[in-house]
């Protein structure tokens, strides 16, 4: 079908066609038609300018040219009559079905897929060291097998990745010219180089999350489809200057501030990389560090941008991220922000039946609701902590004040030999109370 409700004209943007597939018998997070809006989008994002899109149903894909021979001859004679430079499909393309759809449709098009150009969104946006590292690892171990004739055309490019300023087209930011001309061998070297300095940020990451575990500060993340509000909530929550546009994927580098709640305690609260259907693994697997931040959290805030149509499809998207990272259960606040953009009972009924542990409607552009998330997550943290009755040593007070800071202190007396204290703290400072050989004895025992 060629695309007549939303037309797009960029100066000198690649003209893109948008092909999607929906298998018979499998029950996609959207339809093959939803998925199609949602990577119109996503090639909006990354520069294109969508003249045109089709979508089959099939019994299976086919295991040559992923669409159907008649399906294919079709979309020969539309691009070729829309001057099309660039043919997107809407899923992951195996390298032979790259290969052979490059046979069948000549050098002069372009063939890409949804990951490819995911990644290539990515490259924009990564700004710091860390994200580079990382797309730059995702592009080259989603590019190693599908080195083939597609990339001749960066004979034209002047190389250099976006992370340094470099261009060429959609498809090609992150390695230039010179990296894809070189033979597998130095590619998987530069892969290997590239985990490698990971594992340094990782190792990074590993010993400030130490610090603050002893420090006792509990560490909040907060997750969500891309686009759903989440820097504008980090925004309006801590007065962070943090980026906000209406754009897939505007924040890549997550930001941690740190934030008061009502009852005086401190949390850091942690933006994350937004989650979208068909998340490339590559980048996925890239990201680990990164995401291990949400593995290593006492709280999840779930961001829904809950005046979308698909939004209980966009929870479940993100469901699925959190299980293929092994997030373990921790507990969860579900935002269903952007309220300011719906005004009837029948979208708030969409979300009676989520099981969470709270559930806060918000409007993070106009801070509304702000402060009843705030005490949700005070609250939701106070569950967390645990209950101690424990006599501190006089000379332990560094201890002391972090029970003040951390914790809820119910009960304090001063004694001959210490400070007796009641009260509840998070588990972090239970186990600093154990390593100093006091034994917090909980409630009823």
């Amino acid at each position: 079908m060629s695309l007549q409700s939303h037309q797009y004209t960029q100066d000198n943007a690649e003209r893109a066609y948008l092909v999607g597939v929906a298998v018979r018998g499998t029950l996609p997070l959207l339809s093959v038609e939803e998925s199609l809006e949602e990577l119109m989008l996503l090639a909006r994002t990354a520069g294109l300018e969508v003249v045109g899109m089709a979508s089959q149903i099939l019994h299976r894909i086919d295991p040559k040219t992923f669409i159907g021979m008649g399906k294919l001859e079709e979309l020969k004679a539309e691009t070729e009559a829309l001057g099309v430079q660039t043919i997107l499909f809407d899923d992951e393309l195996s390298p032979r079905h790259q290969r052979e759809l490059e046979t069948a449709f000549g050098e002069r098009y372009k063939i890409l897929d949804r990951s490819a150009l995911i990644l290539d969104i990515f490259a924009m946006h990564a700004n710091t060291r860390e994200g580079s590292l990382q797309v730059e690892l995702a592009q080259y171990e989603y590019l190693l097998p599908r080195l083939t004739r597609q990339w001749t055309h960066l004979e034209r490019q002047t190389g250099g990745g976006a992370a340094r300023g470099g261009s060429g087209g959609v498809g090609l930011r992150g390695p230039g010219e010179k990296q894809l001309e070189v033979d597998r061998r130095d590619i998987l070297r530069r892969i290997s180089r590239l985990k490698l300095d990971l594992e340094d940020v990782r190792a990074h990451r590993s010993r400030h999350r130490v610090s603050r575990l002893k420090a006792g500060i509990p560490v909040v993340s907060v997750v969500g489809y891309t686009n759903a509000g989440k820097s504008s909530l980090m925004k309006a929550m801590t007065g962070a200057d943090v980026y906000v546009a209406d754009q897939l994927f505007a924040t890549l580098d997550p930001t941690t501030r740190k934030l008061g709640l009502p009852g005086g305690k401190e949390i850091l609260v942690s933006d994350t990389v937004g989650f979208i259907q068909k998340l490339p693994a590559t980048l996925v697997a890239a990201f680990r560090a990164t995401l291990e931040e949400i593995v290593q959290s006492d709280l999840i805030l779930h961001v829904v941008d809950s005046a979308h149509p698909n939004a209980l499809q966009h929870i479940e998207a993100v469901e699925d991220t959190l299980a293929e990272i092994e997030v373990p259960p921790v507990p969860q606040i579900v935002v269903l922000n952007k309220r300011d953009l719906w005004e009837t009972a029948e979208v708030e009924a969409r979300f009676r039946d989520l099981d969470y542990d709270q559930i806060v409607v918000t409007s993070a552009r106009q801070k509304r609701g702000i402060d009843d998330l705030l005490v949700a997550i005070e609250t939701t943290l106070q569950k967390r902590m645990t209950p101690i009755d424990v006599t501190l040593p006089y000379q332990a007070g560094e201890l002391i004040a972090l029970m003040h800071q951390r914790g809820v202190i119910e009960t304090e007396t001063h004694l001959d030999k210490g400070v007796h204290i009641v009260g509840h703290v998070p588990p972090a400072l239970v186990d600093r109370l154990l390593a100093a050989g006091l034994h917090p004895r909980k409630e009823g025992a």
